[in-house]
């Protein structure tokens, strides 16, 4: 029987890769499903503080990622504009989440190595120890902070597509804004309300790991992990580390289990818009969100 014409069976082809193609997205959406319990995953969204009018829309687990990206950087003494390159290169690289493959043996938030020097597997595959050798990488590139995003990003991951780096500065840069702290109130979550006996133990351990210990939860009471923020600016402008972690403690909110974060006479909820909002003082001992501490709240304990 002779061989059909080649047209026939590249059409053939084309209708098979389809098909296949719609069942992956069928299967990963059912999956997405079942994970979140019949309800559409949790979104993230930064605004720009310059009423603008930019955005961007990301998942939970990005969020996570970028917030660890973002402390590990600040808490090393690394600028805005480092993180900005950092969250850009994790962007382009693994488009922010923690994957375990790529090209050779490359892995993680930054698609390290380990046959070139990066760490082990496991240790890669820990975003703060990722981003931390991003960083010790970077600080060792004279004059980054002045350089083209691109060259500097390039300097460190030695990329055979440099200039793709550019086409996320504009969301990395929102990102660091808010992420950074610089930006108050322009990072949100839907979040979701949960429960978890560990969570404010697990939170304490989480701000440990990705601020280090400088950063000093006070001990949890009850459901509230409490974060003491050093005192107000020369003028009384609000520091920039309190919405720092605010902002990281949103973004964590639905790995974590928290409920509500308040700061700054604002306050944010799972299970809402994302949005923060303003709220009234809570008494004279523990005024609502009092620049001196950022609330943290975990998801109601049951039985």
């Amino acid at each position: 029987m002779p061989e059909p014409p080649v047209p026939f069976r590249r059409g053939r082809l084309l209708r098979c890769g389809a098909a296949v193609a719609v069942l992956l997205a069928v299967a990963g959406y059912v999956a997405v499903q079942y994970v979140y319990g019949g309800k559409p995953a949790p979104r993230c969204t930064v605004v720009s503080g310059n009423g603008d009018g930019a955005s961007y829309e990301f998942t939970a687990e990005q969020a996570q990622n970028a917030a660890t990206v973002a402390a590990v950087g600040t808490s090393r003494g690394m600028p805005e504009r480092a993180v900005t390159i950092a969250l850009a290169t994790a962007l382009q690289e693994s488009g922010l989440r923690n994957i375990s493959h790529g090209d050779r043996d490359s892995l993680g938030l930054f698609q390290q190595r380990p046959s070139q020097g990066w760490g082990d597997e496991r240790q890669i595959m820990d975003p703060a120890y990722s981003a931390g050798r991003f960083y010790e990488h970077l600080a060792e590139v004279p004059g980054y902070s002045r350089l083209p995003l691109t060259v500097a990003a390039q300097r460190v991951q030695r990329s055979g597509y440099p200039q793709a780096y550019a086409k996320h500065e504009p969301d990395a840069a929102l990102l660091a804004a808010a992420l950074t702290g610089r930006s108050p109130a322009t990072f949100g979550c839907e979040g979701r309300p949960d429960t978890d006996p560990s969570g404010p133990a697990q939170v304490r351990a989480a701000l440990v790991r990705d601020f280090g210990r400088e950063v000093r939860p006070d001990a949890a009471r009850g459901r509230t992990v409490t974060v003491p923020v050093p005192a107000p600016l020369a003028g009384g402008r609000t520091p920039q580390r309190g919405w720092e972690l605010a902002h990281w403690a949103v973004a964590q909110s639905s790995a974590l289990h928290i409920e509500r974060v308040v700061y700054g006479g604002r306050e944010w909820r799972a299970g809402g818009s994302g949005t923060w909002r303003k709220v009234p003082s809570e008494g004279a001992a523990r005024p609502g969100g009092a620049a001196d501490e950022v609330r943290i709240v975990t998801g109601q304990q049951y039985g």
